[in-house]
């Protein structure tokens, strides 16, 4: 972190892998193949750009802003640190769009860090 509490900008998510458009989370979530595991519903589709692009929703399910935000922020960081890695070192271009299910709000980073790893092998096999 720098001295205004941000991260460094090489540690930033890259804009052009973000999924952030809501036309393209709605094709995705129609479109997509669906994968579900204990915490997350994942929601894949070749990517239209050359490289793998990473999204996430994180529905209210009456819990407090600051645990929503929670759940973002660790999603956001296993798919900058686990899944765009993974898919670009298998040549992938997808893009994995993850919502929350309720069950995600109380698990630990590392449950979903889990999780998601074994989403991104089992797509990086299908090859």
């Amino acid at each position: 972190m720098d001295a205004e509490g941000s991260a460094p900008r090489g540690f930033a998510l890259p804009r052009a892998a973000r999924i952030t458009q809501s036309g393209e989370i709605r094709e995705l979530f129609r479109r997509g193949k669906r994968r579900k595991t204990r915490h997350l519903d994942a929601f894949v589709s070749p990517s239209p750009s050359a490289f793998p692009r990473w999204g996430v929703v994180v529905p209210k399910h009456k819990h407090e802003i600051v645990e929503r935000n929670r759940v973002k922020r660790r999603l956001r960081e296993a798919g900058r640190t686990v899944v765009l890695p993974a898919l670009r070192n298998s040549g992938r271009a997808l893009d994995v769009l993850v919502r929350a299910r309720p069950e995600a709000y109380q698990a630990a980073y590392e449950e979903l860090r889990q999780e998601l790893q074994a989403l991104v092998e089992e797509l990086c096999s299908r090859a």
